[in-house]
């Protein structure tokens, strides 16, 4: 029982309704303390929704309503009595007829009085019937609002009019299809998905207000007051009421801690509050646990309860469709076929051909996925149907696994040449797909605190399967023509499907997935009928499936050192095939804002160089001389018509070998093309195109300038302040100290190469700060992203040797930033080191950047150097951080 404190006795010691504030606010505290010490959330908000009834009655007497023939009701989910402690107190006054004057006035006596009291938050209607019809027929919201309208004062006689206006003026039908197309809209804003990373609890998939749908469809239809009077109707099972309760309540919970956090109405999950709820939950951290440990598994718990709610929300809207709205449309007949002894279609769906199929025919759990998968026409499983099915799938079991024959058709669902993802997709969502492989079951809402992968590991996995399964299809072969016609010469697709599915299958466990993936892959297809071989290639392409974006993403594949060592690590083209249509589908399945044809360009350069290299004999040593031989001739062919061979040889001679076997011979033609043309000037040179045919987002910047000190740091920090983003820098030093620098920069607003002026404003800012070689342009000053203050990344700064090269190679991880990359280039100015090339990675909220450096002698550093220059880079990049949290 939640003791709070009686209304009258503050407006009394007030003399006046002022005592409703302070009463309030007493009140709201002693909720808060009754919430924190256990009781129900179910109770809280009903008692809030209570005592809000009495002061509202206080003040409707006060203004001297209680003496016309007006009912004042709660609507919206005050309505329903789900108040939380900043909800809107949505009410209407109705009246019979149109006011008169004098009752106008008291009635804006009574609403004035709501707004001084201070702490209500009204939300105000005042209709007659006859308004009321004309509101509630032109609007579906009004409509809405009616049927949960419950009356808190006033005409007794009134009660039965919200729900008989919405009766008379909508129709079954017509409500449902106008409540279904509001749902598809509001699922839409939010990418039809439960899983965002901060999601809207009361708005998106599987919140708040999917558990609201239902109640609104069914309670117009069945005039009940709650969703618990459905299960005697047998609209909604015991069990299926017990689950939305549980998730309501949890639901509720959530929102509850977001008002009172932020003191006001939000029902946004931000990362600004995850960790704090998370904890509010009991989730915490301990001490073999990583940071986020607790965010991430309260954000499961709320990723299933989404999913729980979505799916019932689903199932009994299309229950009620089938069973009340279909078969009341004009000259409907039912149409069904039989497929077998076990199914039948009804209406193009697919259906038991009686109840207890399940239990006597356990296979056909997997066969009703089977038919779904293979054969095109149908269109879905009907909602009795699947209710049986949800069911039965709890009751999957190792025995259940073992059986040949639901083995076979486990193996013939991914063999499916059809709509392999939309199964996998119903398999997951009715609990087959997660009962027949368990460690799939453990992955089930399962998220990653980062802005990197955006969706849970169980829908990642299954986005993973549907854009494999794209590439066969014509209309995504134009995106992505290189590793569609790879996808398609493979010779068994099931092993990549296969290790799609468990690539990432054993993340949330501790230890190295890719590895623990591989050993359950192992045994799940030597289960399946696989050999050791092909065992092996599905485990090999687990182990390695992060090998190929790391490679393009943070070496640099013009080094044809770097293409073999790729290539000895696959040996054949058969994994290089594979491994190729493994990487491509992940990325985009990762984050699809991240890929780009930037990196697309990556994957395919690794591909086609990595595919020379294994055909021309792994064994083959790399012929440098030949390379260069063979790249100078290719550019010497676009530029023979142009100028005397003697000036390009005389332009070439400055330029040692390294630019000649890292660029390729287009572009060393637009360079000499370029130095020729811009003959002795001495202004600095710049230049923009796109970059190569394949990758038109990405713009190529080459600066051919003297050399000076700060000329990476001066270009990067022009850059940052022009919006554009660094992806890839190589500087290369001619033998008369001249540099020739190419930058390969993304676009914020995509419209470099298309905006003339723009294009010019960015080669003048150019040219002016790199001829005003004592000055450096510093950092421009921009706030952080929101989203980016929550995260805790450790700076970490790597420095190595490349004896091949002659330079020390140093990475570094830390968080992303505005301006991050011009401050790393001035701490290497400061430092007195050459940049000589720069791969950039930025993965989500994480900067991994890689800088090959030597000092101004062009010596690398020594150890003693080396560990001085680690110490002080780090330290500016700690400085860095500690300024990012004083933001937050």
């Amino acid at each position: 029982m939640i003791n709070t404190s009686p209304l009258l006795e503050y407006v009394n010691d007030n003399h006046d309704i002022q005592g409703i504030t302070q009463w309030r606010s007493i009140v709201e505290q002693q909720l808060n303390e009754a919430f924190d010490h256990g009781s129900p959330i179910r109770d809280i908000i009903r008692t809030r929704s209570n005592l809000i009834d009495q002061a509202l009655t206080f003040l409707w007497n006060h203004a001297e309503l209680d003496q016309e023939d007006f009912g004042l009701f709660a609507v919206g989910g005050y309505g329903r009595q789900e108040m939380l402690p900043y909800s809107d107190v949505d009410i209407m006054v109705l009246s019979k007829d149109e006011l008169t004057e004098s009752q106008e006035k008291k009635v804006t006596s009574f609403i004035s009085s709501l707004w001084d009291v201070g702490n209500f938050k009204p939300g105000i209607s005042v209709r007659s019937i006859p308004s009321c019809f004309e509101q509630a027929t032109n609007d579906l919201t009004v409509a809405t609002t009616l049927i949960e309208a419950r009356l808190i004062t006033g005409d007794p006689h009134l009660i039965k009019w919200p729900r008989r206006i919405v009766s008379q003026t909508w129709t079954d039908r017509t409500f449902f299809d106008a409540k279904m197309d509001e749902q598809a809209r509001r699922y839409a804003q939010h990418n039809n998905t439960e899983s965002n990373l901060e999601p809207d609890i009361k708005n998106a998939p599987g919140g708040i207000r999917d558990i609201n749908q239902i109640g609104w469809i069914a309670k117009r239809h069945f005039r009940v007051n709650r969703i618990y009077d459905l299960v005697h109707l047998g609209f909604i099972s015991e069990f299926e009421l017990s689950v939305l309760e549980d998730a309501e309540n949890f639901l509720w919970e959530i929102r509850h801690h977001l008002h009172r956090l932020t003191k006001r109405d939000e029902n946004r999950l931000l990362f600004d509050y995850q960790r704090d709820i998370a904890a509010k939950f009991g989730y915490n951290r301990e001490d073999d646990h990583h940071p986020n440990y607790p965010i991430e598994q309260f954000m499961k718990r709320y990723y299933r309860t989404a999913q729980q709610v979505s799916t019932l929300n689903e199932m009994l809207l299309a229950y009620f469709n089938e069973s009340v709205i279909t078969p009341r449309l004009p000259n409907y007949e039912r149409k069904i076929e039989s497929i077998n002894e076990h199914f039948k279609l009804v209406d193009g769906k697919l259906a038991v051909q009686h109840h207890k199929i399940f239990s006597e025919n356990p296979s056909a759990i997997l066969e009703i996925f089977y038919l779904l998968a293979n054969r095109p026409e149908i269109e879905g499983i009907r909602a009795r149907t699947l209710r049986l099915l949800t069911l039965a799938a709890k009751r999957i079991d190792q025995s259940y696994r073992a059986n040949p024959a639901n083995q076979a058709l486990f193996m013939a669902i991914i063999r499916s040449p059809h709509r392999l993802y939309e199964t996998m997709v119903a398999m997951k969502r009715y609990g087959v797909l997660g009962n027949y492989i368990p460690a799939f079951g453990q992955i089930l809402g399962l998220m990653q605190y980062d802005l990197f992968h955006i969706y849970t590991v169980d829908a990642h996995t299954l986005l993973l399967i549907r854009n494999l399964n794209r590439f066969k299809e014509p209309e995504f072969a134009k995106d992505y023509p290189v590793v569609s016609s790879v996808f398609q010469r493979l010779v068994r697709r099931d092993i990549v499907f296969l290790a799609a599915l468990f690539h990432d299958i054993a993340k949330g466990r501790g230890g190295d997935h890719s590895e623990l993936g591989a050993e359950d892959a192992i045994e799940f297809c030597q289960a399946h009928g696989f050999t050791e071989r092909e065992c092996n290639l599905v485990a090999w392409l687990i182990q390695n499936h992060l090998l190929m974006s790391m490679t393009a993403q943070k070496k640099d594949i013009s080094d044809p050192d770097v293409v073999k060592a790729f290539a000895e690590k696959l040996g054949d083209m058969e994994h290089l095939d594979y491994l190729y249509t493994l990487t491509v589908a992940d990325i985009n399945a990762t984050n699809p804002k991240l890929w780009n044809t930037w990196r697309s360009s990556l994957m395919r350069q690794l591909y086609t160089h990595a595919r020379d290299v294994i055909r021309s004999g792994l064994e083959r040593p790399v012929d440098y001389q030949m390379l260069i031989e063979d790249t100078k001739f290719s550019a010497s062919e676009v530029l023979v018509n142009e100028f005397p061979l003697e000036q390009v040889e005389k332009v070439w001679q400055e330029l040692g070998d390294e630019y000649f076997l890292k660029e390729s011979a287009d572009e060393i033609a637009w360079h000499t093309r370029a130095i020729l043309q811009h003959g002795d000037n001495p202004a600095p040179l710049v230049l923009m195109r796109a970059h190569r045919k394949a990758a038109q987002d990405a713009v190529q910047i080459f600066i051919y300038t003297q050399d000076q000190p700060n000329l990476f740091a001066t270009t990067v920090a022009i850059l940052d302040r022009m919006n554009l983003d660094v992806q890839d820098a190589r500087i290369i030093t001619a033998t008369k100290a001249f540099s020739l620098d190419t930058y390969v920069v993304l676009d914020r607003f995509g419209t470099l190469l298309t905006d003339p002026e723009r294009e010019e404003t960015v080669k003048t800012a150019l040219v002016k700060a790199l001829s005003e070689s004592d000055k450096y342009p510093g950092l421009m000053q921009r706030r952080i992203p929101r989203q980016l203050r929550h995260f805790d990344i450790e700076n970490t700064v790597d420095i190595t040797l490349n004896e091949a090269l002659g330079q020390n190679m140093v990475e570094i991880s830390t968080l992303d930033q505005p301006g991050l990359l011009a401050r790393i280039g001035g701490l290497f100015m400061m430092q007195g080191l050459d940049i000589h090339s720069a791969r950039i990675a930025t993965l989500g909220e994480k900067a991994e950047d890689i800088f090959f450096v030597t000092k101004k002698d062009g010596t690398p550093l020594t150890d003693s150097e080396s560990e001085v220059f680690v110490a002080q880079l780090k330290a500016a990049l700690d400085e860095a951080s500690n300024q990012v949290s004083s933001q937050s």
